[in-house]
């Protein structure tokens, strides 16, 4: 007896706060609306907007939730969705019927509540890879892989107006750095299908990525150099490349070179059916993602400070240390291996800085703690594949977190970031470290989806 309601309590427990997580998630939407004064230490640091759809994805902090006290629970908000028939331009003519599979996929990815929850890792990636779809199905009418900027305009309109009367959050093209201009890849010299298919190897391209594996693209890449080597081929227009004025390495070149990029995706979507296409461009994307730590780390002087001359006895280094970085996760969701990098990228900071001692096994900083928290107490790191946004009638809104157990964070052995690989050479994604917990039976819980289901009461969302 004692057994059984020791277990109900601690199931009790974990469905407590999965409910407060559930809450604070339908209330976000709302919070957008709060004014809340930030003081200068807690503003967000943020670089200027990559190049490219599959550059690393920055998040604009102005459509961020922002919970003034993440210690206590926002009151319960009960949003309800329902479709509705978007109003178009009239100008931008495509079969939109035709991309449902992909429409529907990045209305879910991106709905209201949670897309500036899992932008960098869920929401932009697929939102770029329908775009790179859209583009062909666009193009394969004209014979061209690339809009005009006047059809580029209506057509960006009226698929953010499609995605959001499907539940999605209308603030897309801030979260995700998007525009019509990336639907026209203007700097790039060869748009039309004939003159790419007598440049390009399109065999070769077609076979490098017509099946992108997605346990080996990311460290043995097979796709990625042959899209690369296809943009550079195209970006001179056949020529040699190296009588051009427009240089791969120099800022023209770049551009050029990038827009090119562009034109290769629609080619390759015009290729392959649009489930093959969408998994082979977030499987590239999460390539991307992956080697970065989306979070802005400050100058930590306040843990330097207290942690200089760090030991069991010095509780105010760990005090310091969590204060820091629970003002670092900036309300979003990292990947396993984006949690590696910060951790990886904060800990050299503090070596570099004089900290000596490995802080995060002495204060248990877990990789969990590097990503969004709920009220403090629980934390979700998302697969590093790439993963989707689930609705259905009965569980309401999920995804799944791939860590079910607290994982250490990983000081790192040296004070260079240089000298950190996510690619072992024998393997084809990195392994993440044990638990503590795996005891000697060597089974760990790492990689073990745990499915956090996010059930909103009162909500019913038509797609």
């Amino acid at each position: 007896m004692e057994s059984s309601s020791s277990g109900s309590c601690v199931q009790g427990t974990v469905y407590h706060w999965i409910v407060l997580f559930a809450v604070w998630l339908c209330g976000s939407q709302h919070v957008l609306s709060q004014k809340t004064t930030l003081e200068p230490k807690d503003k967000f640091l943020l670089s200027d907007p990559p190049i490219g759809l599959f550059d690393p994805i920055e998040i604009s902090p102005s459509v961020l939730p922002h919970n003034p006290n993440p210690v206590e629970p926002l009151s319960p908000m009960y949003p309800n969705y329902t479709s509705y028939d978007p109003v178009l331009t009239g100008k931008c003519h495509v079969n939109f019927s035709a991309l449902s599979y992909t429409i529907d996929k990045t209305a879910s990815d991106c709905s209201i509540p949670l897309a500036p929850l899992v932008a960098d890792v869920i929401c932009c990636p697929q939102v770029n890879s329908l775009m790179n779809i859209f583009q062909a199905a666009y193009g394969s009418g004209n014979d061209t892989l690339a809009l005009n900027q006047a059809s580029a305009n209506a057509c960006f309109s009226d698929i953010m107006s499609i995605l959001a009367s499907k539940g999605a959050n209308t603030n897309i093209p801030e979260l995700c750095t998007l525009r019509p201009s990336n639907l026209t890849d203007a700097a790039c010299p060869v748009k039309d299908i004939a003159s790419f298919e007598k440049i390009v190897n399109v065999s070769k391209l077609i076979d490098a990525c017509s099946s992108v594996d997605p346990l080996k693209e990311c460290c043995r890449p097979v796709c990625q150099p042959a899209i690369a080597e296809a943009a550079i081929h195209i970006s001179s227009g056949g020529a040699n490349m190296f009588g051009s004025s427009s240089i791969p390495g120099s800022v023209a070149g770049i551009d050029v070179v990038s827009d090119c990029k562009g034109v290769v995706h629609s080619w390759l979507s015009m290729k392959l059916s649009s489930e093959e296409a969408n998994s082979a461009f977030r499987v590239l994307s999460g390539c991307k993602v992956n080697k970065v730590c989306p979070l802005e780390f400050d100058e930590p002087s306040s843990v330097v400070k207290a942690c200089a001359k760090a030991s069991s006895s010095t509780p105010s280094c760990c005090a310091a240390l969590h204060s820091y970085i629970g003002t670092r996760q900036k309300q979003i969701f990292v990947t396993n291996l984006q949690a590696i990098n910060c951790a990886t990228m904060f800990g050299s900071m503090l070596q570099k800085a004089g900290v000596v001692e490995d802080i995060y096994g002495l204060c248990d900083i877990d990789l969990k703690d590097f990503s969004l928290q709920a009220f403090g107490q629980q934390g979700c790191l998302l697969r590093s594949l790439p993963t989707d946004i689930e609705f259905d009638n009965t569980t309401g809104i999920s995804f799944t977190c791939d860590l079910s157990d607290n994982i250490a964070a990983p000081w790192p052995s040296s004070s260079s970031v240089q000298s950190l690989s996510l690619c072992a050479p024998e393997m084809s994604l990195p392994a993440l470290p044990v638990s503590p917990k795996s005891g000697s039976s060597g089974t760990s819980r790492t990689g073990i989806g745990v499915l956090l289901p996010l059930v909103f009461l009162t909500t019913t969302i038509s797609i």
